[in-house]
């Protein structure tokens, strides 16, 4: 039984492409043979719903075919049941060239017959499976938490339900757990984990989406390292069940070496990091080179290195002396001092030699120097950090890794056969993070995370400094870490704070008074006080591992019923408008925006 993938007509004899859920069977109608049956086979049109009955017989070997697992038989059919019809598709299944994604979309069951698709909804299972099995076996129970809870506004925006029984009152679809999970914990339950939907209305992009599903888990009494342990267990399983072995533990990092060595917090490591090219020099030397090209001294000088990039024309070459004002690396934060092997050999061939030989760097390497512009005249050059610097620089690197990433087989599709996945711990985040809209330090994670203790008298001395930008509320280590992969995020948690005092001191140094502490965390703040253990947890996307494993380029490939990057649904067109009645009963009213 399945449905009409293909319909060849040859006279006497038709082949039917039958097709579901496992692949593609050829049948046999002979009018010799079976009349009946044939005769009905004229009728049959491509996505009719139809059941054969018959014998299956070894194919001939001059028509075997080698591209389907069934390809070695087919059914000769003595009987033929129309279970249903189908309109002429927007597209077919089987077709290689696709439609616009708006149009998979709006006729998303079409869309998810196709083998791709089916293959990727497959390996989402399998993945679920692996972790769900993993975990279940290392003693954490699985706990559904509420999906209609209260808003508590941090981080994205709150997609709100309007509550019927309680006038002018909200409910909030959870962002994620984060608070359930954590009174799981008060609550003795010391592992849990739960493959959870969760909701944010925020902007979209190609790894976004309003909906997604999360891998959430919480323990008591852990060192980070175990909660580490326990994710590359059930990542292992994860990639197992999909047909890749990958190796633990996972390198680890901090913060701050990321951004030095990679200029973002999610490095990717299939590319070389950056490397200070000031090592290779004597300070002579650099206070020379400095001097010439307008340096500031006191920052790195960044090498960049893209591996064997192959052949660089001289205009290419000139193309990436521009990059100063490319994507996010905009305005004179740095300045590119070397371009041009060929040029920087000739002016400054003992130099060059040097960093050569230091940076291990080969003779079809993509390779650049990148040095601070120091330039007094230009207030907002000097008021940069190296911080931000060497973010630039990470900006950098990865535009020139994807322009000429046909030429570097590290960054190939992880679709293809032979991955390369580079696993990385980052720890060690800053506690909180200046807010230059808001102008006040807010969390870099989330408030309930703990921080390292040697750093809680630094927050004591700074507790009601939270409108000062030069603060060393920013110098302050939180126990945060993400898990990354190949420059993707897949996780991020932290140890979290058990103990209401240091709760108190992280409100007041986000200038929280304890009334709107109370109003906004009321009862997970009561809840501290009953004899809290010290725990800790993360959160993984689902939906992005997936992704990476299935080669795909977009969630809504591994999603089956996504949402644009305008939060719609084309197939059943939502949202919508509702009713007066309806509206009327939740006492609220629409008012119309402004044209």
């Amino acid at each position: 039984m399945g449905w009409v993938n293909r319909r060849r007509d040859l006279g006497s004899i038709i082949f039917i492409d039958l097709r579901d859920r496992t692949g593609v069977t050829q049948v046999v109608f002979n009018r010799e043979l079976n009349p009946k049956a044939h005769e009905k086979a004229n009728h049959l049109r491509n996505e009719y719903v139809i059941a054969v009955i018959g014998t299956v017989k070894r194919r001939d070997a001059d028509t075997v075919n080698k591209n389907i697992p069934t390809g070695e038989v087919e059914l000769m059919v003595d009987e033929i049941r129309l279970l249903n019809e189908s309109k002429q598709p927007p597209f077919l299944p089987g077709e290689t060239v696709l439609p616009n994604e708006e149009m998979r979309l709006k006729y998303r069951y079409i869309d998810l017959r196709r083998e791709p698709m089916q293959f990727n909804i497959e390996m989402r299972h399998k993945v679920s499976k692996a972790i769900r099995d993993y975990l279940s076996a290392e003693g954490f129970f699985e706990i559904e938490t509420p999906f209609m809870t209260r808003s508590t506004p941090e981080g994205a925006r709150d997609y709100l339900v309007p509550s019927r029984v309680q006038p002018g009152s909200f409910y909030a679809l959870p962002q994620s757990p984060q608070m359930f999970k954590q009174i799981l914990m008060i609550s003795g339950f010391d592992k849990y984990f739960q493959i959870v939907r969760c909701f944010r209305d925020e902007d979209l992009r190609a790894d976004r989406q309003p909906e997604f599903t999360q891998i959430d888990l919480e323990m008591s009494y852990p060192q980070t390292e175990s909660v580490w342990a326990v994710v590359e267990g059930f990542l292992t399983a994860a990639f197992k069940a999909a047909g890749h072995e990958i190796k633990t533990p996972f390198p680890r990092m901090s913060y701050d070496e990321a951004i030095q060595k990679y200029g973002n917090d999610k490095p990717d490591l299939r590319l070389p990091a950056m490397i200070d090219a000031r090592e290779a020099l004597t300070p002579e030397e650099w206070d020379d080179l400095a001097a010439k090209f307008r340096m500031r001294k006191e920052f790195p000088l960044q090498l960049i290195r893209i591996p064997k990039a192959g052949d660089i024309s001289g205009t290419e070459r000139r193309t990436i002396g521009t990059y100063g004002a490319y994507q996010h690396v905009q305005g004179p934060s740095f300045v590119q001092l070397m371009t041009d092997p060929k040029r920087f050999a000739k002016d400054y061939p003992a130099l060059s030699e040097k960093v050569v030989s230091f940076a291990k760097i080969e003779a079809d390497d993509l390779w650049l120097l990148a040095g601070a512009a120091n330039r007094p005249e230009n207030a907002a050059v000097m008021d940069q950090s190296i911080q931000h610097f060497c973010e630039k620089c990470g900006f950098l690197r990865l535009d020139l890794a994807q322009k000429y990433a046909a030429k570097h087989k590290a960054f190939e599709k992880t679709g293809d056969t032979a991955k390369d996945f580079r696993f990385l711990w980052v720890s060690d985040f800053p506690m909180f993070e200046w807010d230059k809209t808001e102008k006040r330090w807010n969390p870099a994670h989330h408030p309930f995370t703990s921080l390292h203790e040697e750093d809680m008298a630094k927050l004591e001395a700074n507790i009601d400094s939270v409108n000062d930008p030069k603060s060393p509320l920013g110098e302050i280590r939180a126990l945060a870490y993400d898990v990354v992969l190949n420059g993707t995020e897949l996780g991020s948690g932290s140890i979290r704070i058990h103990r209401q005092d240091i709760q108190a001191k992280i409100f007041q140094a986000l200038g929280m008074s304890d009334e709107e502490a109370r109003a906004r965390f009321g009862f997970f703040l009561e809840a501290l006080e009953y004899g809290t253990p010290p725990h800790g947890g993360i959160a993984l996307g689902l939906d992005r591992i997936v992704m990476i494993l299935a080669g795909a380029e977009s969630l809504r490939e591994v999603i089956p019923f996504p949402k644009t990057a305008r939060a719609v649904d084309l197939m059943v067109d939502a949202p919508t408008p509702v009713n007066e009645a309806q509206l009327k009963e939740l006492g609220i009213t629409i008012r119309k925006a402004r044209e």
